[in-house]
């Protein structure tokens, strides 16, 4: 063999000589031609290199090693076992906090933790009152959130960290890391329904900003506001907590946990993904005109509960809420969506917040206004009369312009798919008017609403809101209204 030939085979199986660690004589037999020294270098380079370890000559070589079978990313639908929830909370609230968790919280479905500054003692925060103990378990915040800086939030940073204390936890089979509040209620359902629209494979980050344009200018308009809850891929979940602690130290003077996982993210190149279901309620006062006007999405969560009055007149909060969770029970997709039409024939119109509340108008509006919440509520940092991220119509001081409001009282279903919810009358929400219209449309004391139970794929499509029938020919009968909620046909618009 020639000694260019030599060279040759030398160089084409070079990763053999790796593999097989050839001793330095073979190699010598091999290039008798060339001369001692340079058999002697070789050698001596040789077994230099047989040292060092086999991961180092792989790498060195790129020898090839052996690839991990490819699996097919899970395309089955999303459920409630593949969301963990991460939920901030401190030991000093963590009982009183119950009363809001216990609602939307279960144990035999849905999992996750509240992450805690502390272990809770034996002192319940109270001498006097029997708190109730939380369904929701807990689990102490990781102890390296107190070497981080901070400008005036110190328990911001733990509560920015609870999504890395989650990852740690490698929990199986979790797509998706849902942050919310100890007083956040979720509708978990329609969460599901949410998250299930989109590539859990990708990255995502879910959520909604403040109803408050001041909340918004402070914070952030493309932030998902935090206590509202939102919800962030595993894909995203991964590469965010290997750059969370250093992120953390450059955004230092954030206030909020909230804005500091934001501006992590945005240095990922990920932006904020709008689910208006998710609700802030960055707002003071009586929720009733936002929640009269749902806007045309499911509703998800609702916070700050404690800082508005009572969802339903005459309750208290928690029993409000509980009220609400009766409809949602029923018809999950369905609850707080607006239906409105017209009474031609009387010359009224009528909206449904299906499950809440049904306005009757003794006198005809737009469409559009119909959709635009009345302003029960001012802004959540200074109560002023806004700006708000949506537009708002005022009360009117004169109770006669103002509509005839109902409350839900119960929910049924009926058969396999449909559902019957009745409103009674509530005390006048918006002052007494017994002239004209007014008068007649306090002839009814109840109305009875029936529809089919909405499908979950609802949301997948392009939403239209659907639209409703008066039944039994418009007559009031006993001082009862009955209407159908239906889908809208073809040609059918809602117009005056």
């Amino acid at each position: 063999m020639s000694q260019v030939q030599v060279h040759n085979a030398l160089k084409s199986s070079k990763l053999a000589f790796c593999v097989e660690r050839l001793r330095p004589c073979d190699i010598c037999l091999l290039i008798t031609r060339i001369p001692l020294i340079f058999c002697l270098i070789t050698s001596i380079a040789l077994l230099l290199y047989s040292g060092f370890s086999t991961q180092s000559r792989a790498i060195r070589f790129n020898l090839p090693n052996p690839k991990p079978v490819s699996l097919s990313p899970d395309r089955t639908p999303t459920n409630i076992s593949h969301i963990l929830f991460g939920i901030g909370g401190a030991a000093s609230t963590w009982h009183h906090r119950a009363h809001y968790t216990n609602l939307w919280w279960d144990p035999n479905k849905t999992r996750g933790y509240a992450w805690l500054d502390e272990k809770l003692g034996r002192n319940t925060g109270s001498e006097n009152i029997t708190l109730p103990e939380n369904k929701l378990p807990y689990k102490v915040s990781d102890s390296g959130w107190t070497r981080f800086r901070y400008s005036s939030s110190r328990p911001a940073v733990r509560i920015a960290r609870i999504i890395w204390d989650s990852f740690k936890l490698n929990l199986p089979n979790v797509r998706w890391f849902v942050m919310g509040d100890d007083d956040t209620v979720f509708f978990t359902d329609n969460l599901v329904s949410v998250l299930r629209k989109y590539d859990h494979n990708q990255m995502w980050y879910i959520g909604c900003n403040s109803e408050s344009v001041e909340q918004n200018l402070m914070h952030a308009y493309d932030m998902a506001f935090g206590g509202g809850g939102f919800a962030v891929s595993y894909p995203l979940a991964e590469k965010l907590v290997n750059a969370l602690d250093g992120c953390l130290e450059r955004y230092y003077y954030f206030y909020g946990s909230d804005q500091r996982i934001w501006a992590c993210i945005s240095e990922i190149g990920v932006t904020l993904t709008r689910e208006r279901g998710f609700h802030q309620l960055d707002i003071r006062g009586d929720p009733y005109g936002l929640l009269a006007a749902h806007p045309m999405a499911p509703l998800v969560s609702l916070h700050h509960l404690d800082y508005l009055n009572s969802v339903f007149p005459n309750l208290t909060q928690i029993e409000s809420l509980e009220t609400l969770i009766q409809a949602y029970r029923i018809d999950p997709n369905r609850i707080l969506q607006q239906s409105f039409g017209y009474d031609h024939k009387r010359r009224w119109c009528i909206s449904i917040s299906w499950g809440y509340t049904i306005q009757i108008y003794p006198f005809l509006l737009s469409a559009n206004n119909l959709a635009m919440p009345l302003q029960t509520f001012n802004t959540w940092r200074t109560s002023s009369n806004g700006p708000f991220v949506f537009n708002t119509r005022p009360v009117s001081p004169d109770p006669c312009q103002n509509p005839v409001v109902y409350f839900f009282h119960r929910a049924e279903k009926v058969g396999k798919t449909g559902t019957r919810t009745t409103y009674i009358r509530s005390v006048p929400k918006f002052g007494h008017c017994n002239k004209g219209e007014h008068a007649n449309a306090l002839t009814i004391k109840r109305i009875i609403v029936s529809s089919m139970q909405m499908d979950a794929e609802y949301w997948h499509k392009a939403a239209q809101r659907q639209c409703f029938e008066i039944l039994d020919g418009g007559s009031i009968r006993g001082g009862i209204l009955r209407i159908r909620i239906r889908k809208c046909r073809p040609r059918e618009i809602m117009a005056v």
